[in-house]
C-alpha cells in the first residue's frame, strides 16, 4: 500500500495498511474525523462509522447503555433465549461466550464478575506479581545478556507475557508451546479477519475450531489438579471461590471460559507494547540514559509508549441505540461504531504535540490504549505492571540499546501494531 496523501487514499483495513496508519490518522483528523463506511453495518442497509477523536471515543466507551456493547448484547440475547452455558458452547464453540451466558449476562453482573473473579489477579491485585515478573524477566535476559544482540520480540517481548500468563494462571511453563498455539488460534479473527468487522471465511472458522481442540480438556485437567492440590494461582482461586453475585461456586466450563478470555487479552497486547517501546528508545538517542538515571520516569515512558504506539488500533465493539451526532456528522440508530483507539491517542485536540514522547505530559494515563469506562480491559493493570517491571529490569541489566542489523519492519496483519521481529544491539551494564 502506498503512503496516503489525501482522504481518497485512506483504507484502514486494506492489506499493508499498518505501515501507514499514522499518516492516515492525520488525514482523518483533518478531513473526516468521523468516517462513514457505507453498507458496513451489522444488518443490510446500515452503515458503520469510524470514530477517530479522543472525545468521541471516550463518550462512547463510558456509556454502555446508549452505545450498546455488541458482545454484551449477544450474550444477553442468548440468556433471554434460555440458552445455558453448555448449550451455547455446543452451538458456537466459544468458551468465553459460554461462560458469559451464566456468569455475566448483564452489565451489572459484568462489573461484579470483574470485581470478584479477575480483579484480585490481573486488576487491582496485579501488583502482587511484581517479584515474579522481575524473576522471569531476569531469567530471559540471562539467556542473551552476553551476546550483545538479541531478537527482542522472540527472546523477550513475546516469552515474558507468556511466562507471566502461565504463572498467574498456574500452568506449567513447559506447556507454553501448547498455550501459544491455542492463543494464536483464539486471535485468528483479529489477525486474519477482513474489514472493520474482522470477518473470517467458513474455512478459517473451521480451522480456528480445529486448532482449539484440546484446550477445554487441558483446562479441565488443570482444574482437576488444582482441586486436588490447590496452589497460589488464579485457577486454584477460581476452583475455590464462592461467587457472591450468583451465590455459588463456578463450574469447570465457566472456569475454562474465564481462562479463554485471559488468553485473548493477556499475550499480544503486552508483547507489542514492549516491542514498540524498544523501537521508541532506539529512535530517541539519550532517552534510555534518561530512564536509567531517573527510574521515576519509567511509568510515564510506558504510558506514552502505549499512547504513541497503541498495541490495539481499533475495534468494532459498539452500536448506537439512538440517533447521534459526532463532529457534526449524523449517525443513525443501529449504526456500527468502529472505535479507533490509536487515532484518538494522537488527537492534537487532546494531546499537545501528539507525536512527541513527553515524559512530563500531564494526565499521562488518559490515553485509551486499553479503552476506558466500565468495560476497560480487565488486564490493563497486569499489562502495565509487566511493562514497568520489564523496563526496570532491562535498565538494570543493559546500559545502551540501538537497532541491530536484519530488521525488515514488517508488521503483523490485523488490528495489532507490532513487528514480528526486532533485532537490537545493546551494551551489558
Amino acid at each position: 500500500m502506498k503512503c496516503p496523501v489525501n482522504l481518497d487514499d485512506v483504507d484502514l483495513f486494506g492489506e499493508g495498511a499498518a505501515e501507514h496508519w499514522y499518516e492516515m490518522y492525520e488525514i482523518l483528523h483533518r478531513d473526516a474525523p468521523v468516517l462513514r463506511i457505507p453498507g458496513g453495518g451489522l444488518t443490510p442497509g446500515t452503515d458503520a462509522y469510524v470514530l477517530t477523536k479522543h472525545a468521541d471515543v471516550q463518550r462512547v466507551v463510558k456509556d454502555t447503555e446508549r452505545y450498546t456493547s455488541l458482545t454484551q448484547k449477544r450474550i444477553t440475547d442468548f440468556a433471554n433465549e434460555g440458552l445455558t452455558a453448555e448449550k451455547t458452547y455446543e452451538l458456537y464453540h466459544n468458551l468465553m461466550q459460554a461462560s458469559m451466558v451464566s456468569l455475566r449476562p448483564t452489565q451489572e453482573l459484568y462489573i461484579k464478575h470483574r470485581k470478584e473473579l479477575t480483579d484480585p489477579w490481573v486488576g487491582t491485585g496485579a501488583m502482587r506479581h511484581r517479584d515474579m515478573i522481575t524473576r522471569l524477566a531476569n531469567d530471559l535476559i540471562d539467556e542473551w545478556i552476553d551476546d550483545g544482540e538479541v531478537d527482542f520480540v522472540r527472546q523477550f517481548a513475546r516469552p515474558l507475557p507468556q511466562r507471566v500468563f502461565a504463572t498467574v494462571l498456574g500452568f506449567p511453563l513447559e506447556d507454553i508451546p501448547k498455550l501459544e498455539a491455542w492463543g494464536n488460534a483464539v486471535v485468528i479473527p483479529f489477525v486474519h479477519g477482513t474489514g472493520l468487522k474482522h470477518e473470517i471465511t467458513p474455512d478459517q472458522a473451521k480451522d480456528m475450531i480445529a486448532r482449539l481442540q484440546g484446550f477445554q480438556e487441558y483446562v479441565y485437567e488443570q482444574v482437576r489438579i488444582k482441586r486436588a492440590n490447590p496452589q497460589d494461582d488464579m485457577i486454584s482461586f477460581l476452583c475455590d471461590v464462592h461467587y457472591q453475585a450468583l451465590d455459588r461456586k463456578l463450574t469447570d466450563l465457566e472456569i475454562a471460559g474465564v481462562v479463554y478470555a485471559m488468553i485473548i487479552g493477556a499475550l499480544e497486547t503486552t508483547q507489542y507494547a514492549l516491542e514498540e517501546q524498544a523501537q521508541l528508545l532506539c529512535e530517541r538517542p539519550g532517552m534510555f540514559e534518561t530512564l536509567r538515571n531517573d527510574r521515576t520516569k519509567v511509568r510515564a515512558f510506558t504510558e506514552e509508549g502505549m499512547r504513541l504506539r497503541s498495541p490495539t488500533h481499533g475495534l468494532s465493539t459498539r452500536m448506537t441505540s439512538q440517533d447521534e451526532v459526532f463532529q457534526g456528522v449524523h449517525v443513525p440508530a443501529g449504526s456500527l461504531l468502529h472505535l479507533r483507539f490509536a487515532a484518538a491517542n494522537v488527537d492534537p485536540e487532546e494531546f499537545e504535540c501528539p507525536f512527541d514522547l513527553n515524559l512530563d505530559r500531564e494526565g499521562v494515563t488518559r490515553h485509551v490504549a486499553f479503552s476506558a469506562g466500565p468495560r476497560v480491559c480487565p488486564g490493563a493493570n497486569l499489562s502495565r505492571t509487566e511493562q514497568q517491571v520489564a523496563w526496570g529490569v532491562l535498565l538494570d541489566r543493559i546500559s545502551h540499546i540501538e537497532y541491530g542489523d536484519g530488521n525488515d519492519w514488517m508488521h503483523q496483519p490485523g488490528i495489532m501494531l507490532g513487528t514480528l521481529k526486532l533485532y537490537v544491539k545493546f551494551k551489558k551494564a
